[in-house]
């Protein structure tokens, strides 16, 4: 006999705080983009002057887009507060009163690597799987509510120690790098860990059902996986020489 009436499970209990962060830190721990192939190579300092101009040209695109997914994500954003707060990061990268910013200090180390300014800023060396992983991601943040945008973005917390590996790597196995080049990630030190520790208590703050949190988690996996393939088309043209089209149409 059918009841009259729909019986509906009570939905999960939302993670206790301190388990929701370590879920998100796990996800970083296993799938972050520091693992790719490519990572260790360059790392490792097995790159050769191609390899190393390819991946600067190409990350160049991820870097111009950033203030463009943070503009997305303030259209969207309803508190005041956080606005003001989140616009930091567009400074951050477009430049405020004396700092130049982020992208500018990418444009020098383009010139670091060999690199013209108006080679980058053209996209002339820019690989279609990264441009689309690229596109993908800010039109994530248009199309996702603004604290799943924000969520994707606690990479960061992850940041610093890969940051601190190219400054430690790239004077070692790259003299032929200009030094000048490396402001991006030495200033990218002290600005990760603050734009992180913002991020993650609103996440933990604001995550209040497990539906919210496993949304967090969700766009968490889904910025490492487009760091990841952005990495694997890289890996596609430079280390195993598949040619093809840039966005020069060469």
């Amino acid at each position: 006999m059918s009841l009259p009436f729909s019986f509906q499970p009570d939905p999960e209990p939302p993670l206790p705080p301190s388990e929701f962060e370590k879920r998100l830190r796990a996800i970083g721990e296993s799938s972050y983009h520091d693992r790719h192939p490519f990572h260790i190579l360059m790392n490792e300092g097995k790159c050769d002057q191609e390899q190393i101009r390819g991946w600067v040209a190409n990350r160049f695109y991820y870097q111009s887009q950033i203030p463009i997914k943070d503009a997305a994500i303030l259209s969207i954003c309803p508190d005041r507060e956080l606005r003001r707060e989140w616009i930091r990061r567009i400074h951050d990268h477009d430049g405020f009163q004396d700092d130049p910013g982020g992208i500018e200090r990418w444009l020098l180390l383009g010139e670091a690597v060999g690199l013209s300014r108006q080679e980058l800023l053209e996209q002339r060396r820019l690989l279609p799987g990264v441009r689309f992983a690229v596109d993908a991601y800010v039109n994530f943040c248009r199309t996702h509510s603004w604290l799943e945008a924000m969520a994707s973005s606690l990479t960061e917390l992850f940041a610093p120690t890969i940051h601190q590996t190219r400054i430690d790597a790239f004077p070692k196995f790259y003299p032929w790098i200009k030094e000048d080049g490396l402001r991006y990630f030495r200033k990218r030190l002290t600005q990760a860990p603050k734009d992180v520790h913002f991020t993650l208590r609103l996440v933990l703050d604001r995550c209040k059902t497990r539906a919210a949190q496993e949304a967090a988690m969700s766009a968490l996996r889904f910025k490492c996986e487009l760091l990841w393939s952005m990495l694997d088309a890289m890996y596609m043209a430079y280390v195993l020489r598949i040619q093809m089209p840039t966005s020069d149409g060469k």
